[in-house]
């Protein structure tokens, strides 16, 4: 098995490279890697996939909601200028905006006409705590990119402000910082800190590789499942020696 590494915590730049890699990779085994690393507090909890079937890992560009109140909305800048068309304006391939709306069923991150930028920025998708409306706009018109929220609405009248953008927020109760990897899929949404997400890849890359291995024994034996699985240290091992044996 992989030794866990020590890690500086500094934040770094992920390389598409690595986002291909996660994408290969179940949110499952990616979790159990997070969590081998320290770091099980990083399940975006009640975010849930709007276009099944899309798989995402993708740097975090993050967007801020606060509560609406006549001061709040008098500094904040308006039009091309606000803080959400600044938010999306950082996002182009390999980046998803993640939006802090506090969990609400009424809010909601954009409609189709302000998402239009992540489309054509080539963004990977978006991640709201909050609400997603014109979903079905954005599907025919093929935006082309993921969408995870934790509802959908077609309410227009917000209760809340985007204020801030490009700081560390929160998302289903996990903290997200400015470069950090989301990743998801049909079982839901994790984030990777950006320092941890090259060590996360090759645990879990392995982790893939060995229980594969593992499944290819228990079917060309026709045992039960337990003779092998959980994989122990000596099953890594065997893989490693089967791997190198076939050229892989």
């Amino acid at each position: 098995m992989p030794e866990i590494p020590t890690f500086d915590m500094k934040p770094v730049d992920v390389p598409q490279s690595v986002l291909d890699g996660m994408k290969l990779i179940p949110t499952a085994t990616v979790y159990n890697a997070c969590r081998t690393f320290g770091h099980p507090n990083c399940v975006l909890e009640g975010i849930k996939p709007y276009t099944p079937g899309t798989r995402l890992a993708a740097r975090a560009r993050t967007l801020r909601f606060l509560p609406d109140r006549p001061d709040i909305k008098a500094e904040v800048k308006r039009g091309a200028d606000s803080p959400e068309y600044h938010a999306m304006g950082r996002c182009g391939p390999g980046d998803v905006l993640v939006a802090d709306i506090m969990g609400l069923a009424r809010d909601v991150v954009a409609g189709d006409v302000k998402l239009l930028q992540l489309s054509m920025n080539n963004a990977d998708g978006v991640i709201i705590d909050g609400a997603i409306r014109d979903l079905g706009v954005i599907e025919d018109e093929d935006y082309g990119f993921a969408v995870y929220a934790k509802h959908r609405s077609f309410h227009g009248n917000p209760v809340t402000v985007p204020a801030e953008e490009n700081i560390q927020i929160q998302c289903g109760g996990a903290l997200i910082r400015p470069g950090d990897v989301i990743v998801g899929d049909d079982d839901g949404v994790l984030v990777v800190p950006s320092w941890m997400a090259e060590e996360v890849l090759a645990w879990a890359t392995e982790h893939e590789e060995v229980e594969n291995y593992v499944k290819e024994k228990i079917r060309a034996e026709g045992v039960a499942p337990g003779k092998y699985y959980p994989p122990t240290e000596a099953m890594h091992e065997e893989w490693a020696r089967v791997k190198k044996e076939r050229g892989l």
